[in-house]
């Protein structure tokens, strides 16, 4: 049978593109009073050198401090219903061997059993879709919650460090990079700046190291101007 107790599903890619453009245009207007200040002259685009910086997103939000940490309390939440899943899957598996070996039983016994162990089947595969389904909301939600401020520190990165352009490269099948040299990607540089940022702490390690999640269907928050926070 299948196994249905895995509590997530691939989900959809994150895809973030931060594009630095200087672009504003001033509408024209009714004229002004003689005594008022004239509007400033719009600013024609020009060519400026590109400076591309790449990040796989999707996973500096997980390797994050704080990213590990939400994703460890997500599956420590479902752990529970993990285990609940895998014993219902073990009683079925159960139950099937034991019909399979079952020799000297009358058709009517067999019939019984396998109406039995197809409703068990049936309540397996229901609540396995069911706590999929939720650990994969709460999944979204933790990731969304530290993808924007993991997207404020990258864009305050670029900025200081005069990128004109910022690719996501976290969905290696869907990018168009077809080669970028080492040194263009900023994922680690970003994890560290975020960490230093945020104060989080590292999360124990209190066994096998996790497996990294799938990727949610939130994404990152679009901007078209990295700007710096308020300060």
């Amino acid at each position: 049978m299948n196994r249905v107790s895995k509590l997530s599903t691939a989900l959809a890619g994150v895809a973030t593109l931060l594009c630095v453009a200087n672009l504003s245009a001033q509408a024209a207007g009714p004229q002004a009073p003689a005594a008022a200040a004239a509007a400033p002259a719009a600013v024609k685009p020009q060519a400026i050198p590109a400076k591309i910086a790449l990040i796989a997103f999707e996973q500096a939000v997980f390797a994050t401090n704080e990213g590990q940490t939400a994703v460890q309390t997500v599956q420590k939440k479902y752990d529970p219903t993990k285990a609940k899943i895998q014993q219902q899957e073990t009683e079925v598996e159960s139950l099937q061997k034991q019909l399979q070996s079952a020799t000297t039983i009358s058709d009517d016994e067999r019939q019984n059993r396998v109406r039995s162990i197809d409703a068990k089947q049936k309540a397996l595969q229901r609540d396995g879709e069911d706590a999929s389904a939720a650990y994969q909301n709460d999944l979204q939600e933790a990731y969304g919650r530290v993808a924007q401020k993991v997207n404020v520190v990258f864009q305050k990165y670029l900025t200081d460090n005069g990128y004109t352009l910022g690719l996501d490269v976290s969905n290696q099948q869907n990018s168009n990079v077809l080669f970028a040299a080492p040194q263009t990607d900023v994922t680690r540089a970003v994890i560290d700046a975020y960490n230093a940022s945020s104060g989080v702490a590292a999360p124990p390690v209190t066994g096998p190291a996790p497996t990294t999640p799938v990727r949610p269907t939130t994404t990152a928050p679009r901007t078209t101007t990295p700007r710096p926070p308020a300060r």
